[in-house]
């Protein structure tokens, strides 16, 4: 025994692995991808070495170059299955139509991978069209039709998302929604999703999904797909589909199927929908009493039978966004005599509370009052105190002025309003005030000068922090010339924000992040690997000490919780952007993915989301994913704080 400790003393602890980016060949593809560069990437595909074929591979799928379709197609045969899982992937991200027949006969041979096996059914459904979207079927695979069920239904769902569905997509989906067993519950998942896209097809949904839906939505085991079915329900006016969401939306024992419910639920006031949004109204979760308290708002206004008393029902509600929404209800449902009373409650609670984001909702809630125009206007020209009280308010006015009730007498201040925003230079504004000013029905007849004052506004924004103010004035400038096609994007060079090297290779493959929330705490894992270049910004902000105390400034029930803005409202940024990262990862539950503008426009805001949201696939950088505290994501509303953000010690 003494001579094995003796042993452990000479030989000492044992040595972590090498970082991969400790590689110089990882890291000139990782570059080459950075500065999205597919001439040095392709030589790489040829590599006697898989590891560099599937990450010169993976990086293509982020540059997104249909020139290298070519050189990708003969990778679908490679013998090594992250290869052909890699090679797949990137031509799904091209979406090049060009590869069909490839992945067609790829997936009619033996494939002993089942990641590549649904990575090749996945770019089949992103790159087929509708001519040739009966391959994702017709493609009879080799062995077990189980084995290449989820793929299918995958492969449908991401032709769904691109409008690709027909009356046989729905035919072929329902099947796999019906197949029983703990095996195929990936393909039902697949399945559902691709049902609660499926547009322009509700009378197929009614004759040919109907039943199916109607077991599923009740029976599943996974809330994804009961939740997907509920959603699918609500575009089949059917009265077994109308009790079928509310049994979900008031007996499902997991609050996103009951959310899902909620939304699908009939723009109709009845007796049985009454009931399940008081009830709703009632429980503890804020995402669902939210979701309540929009269905009463976004029900026509002529629905005579809606004469409960707003106001009592708002003062009942404990969380103040589901309360800005009821009483918004009340102003939007309320005859002419009852809107002051309702308004002046309103008010009253704006110049009460301290809290920004509540004044943003009741600011919100005022739009629905031609009468408070003048408020509204008021509170846009701010100056002074939180950024997004003056954004929000000028967004009401707009709302306001896109109102029926709105007084033609106004326009000339409506106009007035807007051009004083353009003025004022602030980001959140601007995007606001020139998409109203290149709308006719809100701007009938724009002046010459509105124009130049767009170009002034975008003159003085500093780009790459202000990319998305700059992107709206150039949408309003676009339309309001008419130009035959949009102005491109001043997107920020590799060179403008290069990946720190160096940082990379300090983090860890594993390393966790802790974010002390005023909810609680939440555990991030970071996908150094996958993102290097997202993952080295966000550690380099966190030892900045960047995100303490940050506020979560967009929650939207069942989806996403956002934050990481130093504005507080949405449109604040850093100096640099990144360029996007898309890795072979799926936007589960607890996902932690970059937002962004649009393409290589990413910064330092993030979101979780809450549940698998797989139309995220692809578009957004995944850098992280929560390992603990997921709980605590759900129960996030806007105005939650960072406390603190810090890097954990490795594990040993």
């Amino acid at each position: 025994m003494l001579s094995f400790f003796l042993a452990l003393l000479l030989v000492g602890p044992p040595t972590r692995p090498a970082h991969p980016y400790a590689d110089a060949t990882r890291r000139r593809i990782a570059t080459a991808q950075d500065e999205r560069r597919t001439a040095v990437l392709l030589p790489f595909l040829q590599d006697k070495n898989p590891t560099y074929r599937a990450a010169a591979a993976e990086a293509l799928a982020s540059v997104q170059d249909k020139k290298a379709t070519p050189a990708l197609l003969p990778l679908l045969r490679d013998a090594n299955p992250a290869v052909r899982r890699a090679a797949a992937y990137a031509l799904g991200q091209a979406g090049d139509s060009t590869a069909v027949p490839a992945l067609s006969q790829r997936l009619a041979q033996p494939e002993a991978s089942a990641p590549a096996r649904r990575a090749a059914y996945e770019a089949l459904g992103r790159c087929i069209t509708r001519r040739t979207v009966s391959q994702i079927w017709e493609v009879k695979p080799a062995g077990p039709d189980s084995a290449a069920a989820p793929g299918r239904a995958w492969a449908l769902y991401r032709a769904t998302l691109r409008g690709l569905a027909t009356p046989e997509v729905v035919r072929q989906t329902t099947t796999l929604l019906a197949q029983p067993g703990h095996g195929l519950a990936p393909a039902r998942a697949g399945a559902s999703a691709a049902l609660a896209r499926v547009r322009g097809q509700d009378s197929t949904l009614a004759q040919v999904a109907l039943p199916v839906l109607l077991k599923a939505v009740e029976n599943d085991p996974d809330y994804f797909v009961r939740e997907n079915c509920a959603s699918a329900l609500g575009r089949v006016a059917r009265p077994a589909a109308y009790a079928a969401l509310i049994k979900a939306a008031g007996s499902d024992v997991d609050h996103r199927p009951r959310i899902a419910a909620l939304r699908a639920l009939p723009m109709r006031f009845s007796i049985p929908s009454a009931a399940i949004i008081t009830s709703s109204l009632a429980r503890p979760s804020a995402q669902e009493t939210l979701v309540a308290a929009e269905w009463l708002l976004k029900l026509p206004a002529d629905s005579s039978q809606l004469n409960g008393d707003f106001l009592l029902v708002a003062s009942g509600v404990r969380h103040w966004r589901t309360r800005a929404i009821i009483l918004q209800a009340g102003l939007h449902h309320a005859r002419a005599a009852r809107r002051p009373t309702i308004a002046d409650t309103i008010r009253a609670r704006y110049q009460h509370t301290a809290n920004q984001y509540e004044k943003a909702a009741l600011l919100t809630a005022l739009s629905e009052d031609p009468a408070q125009f003048d408020f509204l206007a008021q509170e846009a020209a701010l100056t002074a105190g939180p950024l997004v009280v003056p954004g929000t308010a000028l967004a009401a006015l707009v709302s306001l002025r896109g109102s029926k009730n709105f007084p033609a007498a106004r326009q000339a201040d409506f106009t007035a309003a807007l051009r004083r925003a353009l003025a004022g230079g602030d980001v959140a504004q601007l995007a606001t005030a020139a998409e109203a000013l290149a709308n006719p029905a809100l701007v009938p007849i724009p002046q010459p000068e509105d124009q130049a004052a767009l170009h002034q506004a975008q003159r003085k924004l500093t780009l790459p922090r202000e990319i998305e103010a700059w992107l709206g004035l150039q949408q309003a400038l676009d339309k309001l010339t008419k130009a035959p096609k949009p102005a491109p994007a001043p997107v920020g060079p590799a060179s403008q924000h290069p990946i720190d090297w160096a940082l990379v290779q300090t983090i860890p493959v594993g390393q966790r992040v802790q974010l002390a929330t005023t909810k609680g705490v939440i555990i991030l894992e970071l996908k150094v690997v996958e993102a290097p270049g997202s993952v080295a910004s966000f550690v380099s902000l966190i030892k900045q000490h960047f995100y303490d105390g940050l506020y979560f400034h967009r929650v939207v029930p069942d989806f996403v919780a956002q934050g990481g803005d130093p504005r507080g409202d949405g449109s604040g940024s850093t100096p640099y952007n990144l360029r996007s990262e898309f890795a072979q990862l799926n936007y589960g539950a607890g996902a932690v993915g970059l937002a962004s503008a649009g393409k290589d426009t990413e910064s330092c805001q993030f979101f979780f989301t809450h549940q698998p949201t797989p139309h995220l696939d692809g578009r957004y950088t995944i850098f992280a994913q929560v390992v603990q505290g997921l709980a605590v994501v759900q129960q996030l509303e806007i105005g939650d704080k960072m406390l603190r953000v810090e890097l954990l010690p490795p594990a040993r």
